[in-house]
């Protein structure tokens, strides 16, 4: 089940989504004004965002850009009035995914939904976990502001586990990501994984790469209880 958060001024439009998503069945949460959907989104994992621009308190645009500044790439798509060329850009430039101009079919609208749930935003230019931090923009990592150098591969993985963070990554998703079809053998993760492992998390207390039993890799400030374990 889809877990989205509308952000959206309009009572009585938020209320007819709402209801109308979850006929559909998807869960949305809803806030009234930017501050309180930013706090919403820092604190909840949603797999889509519904974001008005006209907002009181903090428009949508703000709300977007301060997202993935802090490198949430929870999928977005703009709701708005607004129709001309330019608005669309300048949705897009603050990290929007999608937009979807007032008035809209609801078909639509979960269509839309149903299309971006299935990826992540390719807008964030920053990825963190903790005080790891990955700039896509200056191709740098960094712990604890120190510079971590990484082997091309190691690049990889870690952007694809940093993207799924805190949840794991399968071995073979792993493998699809850096390898595509052509699969080496199974001891390559392995070395991989170790080298980056001991990269991100030797020099430094608190491990953040975590090897989880039957679901794979997950990078995340504590594991579960019981499930994490080096490789």
């Amino acid at each position: 089940m889809l877990k989205l958060l509308l952000v959206e001024d309009d009572l009585d439009l938020a209320h007819t989504l709402i209801q109308y998503l979850e006929l559909e069945g998807m869960l949305c949460d809803h806030a009234s004004n930017g501050v309180a959907g930013l706090n919403l989104s820092r604190n909840h994992h949603y797999d889509v965002l519904l974001l008005d621009i006209n907002l009181p308190r903090m428009d949508g645009l703000t709300l977007c850009q301060k997202l993935r500044e802090q490198g949430d790439d929870t999928p977005v798509l703009m709701l708005t009035a607004r129709d001309q060329l330019n608005d669309k850009l300048e949705g897009f430039q603050a990290g929007s995914d999608d937009y979807l101009v007032k008035p809209f079919e609801l078909q639509e609208l979960v269509a839309r939904v149903q299309a971006l749930s299935r990826r992540r935003s390719g807008q964030v230019r920053r990825l963190c976990c903790g005080d790891l931090e990955m700039n896509l923009s200056d191709h740098t990592v960094t712990r604890a502001g120190q510079p971590i150098r990484l082997s091309p591969t190691g690049w990889q993985l870690l952007e694809q586990l940093l993207r799924a963070s805190p949840a794991p990554v399968a071995r073979e998703a792993l493998m699809d990501a850096v390898w595509g079809d052509e699969h080496p053998d199974s001891n390559s993760l392995k070395v991989h994984i170790f080298n980056l492992r001991k990269a991100i998390d030797g020099p430094f207390p608190a491990p953040l790469l975590h090897t989880i039993n039957g679901a794979g890799f997950a990078l995340r400030e504590r594991p579960d209880d019981g499930d994490g374990h080096d490789a």
